[in-house]
């Protein structure tokens, strides 16, 4: 049986998602809403650099929603995930089809992706986000 908190996350998770539908067509705002707005935060991103602190992360965010311009897809591909009353996680491959500002054809992207959320007055809130990009030989393995 699945606990209440664990059934909690992985109905935010859809919001999670819709929030990163609006990231990749240069909204930053709903994704900014998730976001703790109190340190510890960290971001390690795709690049392989990292930022922390809430208000730097947020602005690395919002710098990077701006690159943006729209998407074909979007899935988030979940390999585990918890959560208990105070802290939760999903790992997994978010796979994309984007087209960044500037570009004329739409990229394809798979990005592995940990998340990792606190309970803010009783809303999931992210702490720490890693991404990077999936090596294409390892895409193949599946």
């Amino acid at each position: 049986m699945m606990n209440e908190h664990l059934k909690d996350f992985k109905n935010f998770l859809k919001k999670r998602e819709k929030a990163s539908d609006a990231y990749l067509s240069g909204d930053a705002e709903p994704f900014l809403e998730i976001c703790t707005k109190k340190s510890p935060a960290t971001f390690f991103s795709p690049g392989g650099d990292y930022v922390e602190g809430s208000k730097t992360v947020s602005a690395a965010h919002e710098k990077g929603a701006g690159a943006f311009e729209s998407f074909d897809s979007n899935k988030f591909e979940t390999l585990h995930l918890n959560a208990d009353e105070n802290i939760a996680y999903w790992v997994g491959l978010q796979k994309s089809v984007v087209t960044m500002k500037g570009k004329k054809k739409p990229i394809p992207m798979t990005i592995r992706v940990t998340e990792i959320f606190r309970r803010e007055n009783n809303e999931w809130k992210i702490i720490h986000r890693h991404a990077d990009f999936l090596k294409p030989e390892s895409e193949k393995k599946k």
